[in-house]
């Protein structure tokens, strides 16, 4: 017998990680998502994954744009997170981003103003992974900022490095 998925939750929340956003652009239309599900995959060649719910708007958009960048998330951008995460009620999904200064590097995927670090990426590979899309991002450039603090997600709320 499989765990519930409350189960699963339950148990996931104990997980610390970092938190970062997965954006992408069309020459028409942007979109971004907080994830729960990003990851280094290979140093050489330059590789990260993600993993994005099938039914999201962001994951669509990637679809047809076949590129994203990821911005990681600095301690004082938990709102940030919230809007991206769609737990600010707004009436356009194009408004996740007003008010939220970004940047575009190589790809045309907006970078986060104000992250920890970012990562601007082609998509590689993707592969099924029942409701949501495991892609590989082919890493083509990437900057960090090193006096900005990350913002930690952990037990279900946001925290921040010791």
């Amino acid at each position: 017998m499989a765990a519930t998925p409350e189960q699963l939750r339950d148990t996931l929340r104990l997980w610390a990680s970092g938190v970062s956003v997965v954006t992408t652009a069309s020459s028409e239309r942007r979109s971004g998502m907080t994830v729960s599900a990003f990851n280094s995959l290979s140093i050489d060649p330059p590789l990260v994954l993600v993993c994005l719910h099938k039914d999201a708007s962001t994951a669509q958009l990637l679809q047809e744009t076949r590129h994203f960048a990821v911005s990681i998330l600095a301690e004082s951008q938990a709102d940030v997170s919230d809007r991206f995460a769609g737990r600010v009620p707004l009436d356009n999904k194009e408004e996740r981003f007003i008010g939220v200064p970004t940047r575009t590097i190589l790809t045309g995927s907006p970078i986060l103003a104000e992250c920890v670090a970012w990562l601007d990426c082609n998509v590689r590979e993707q592969y099924d992974g029942s409701s949501h899309w495991i892609v590989i991002g082919e890493v083509l450039a990437t900057g960090v900022y090193p006096n900005r603090r990350p913002l930690i997600y952990y037990n279900r709320g946001y925290h921040s490095l010791g």
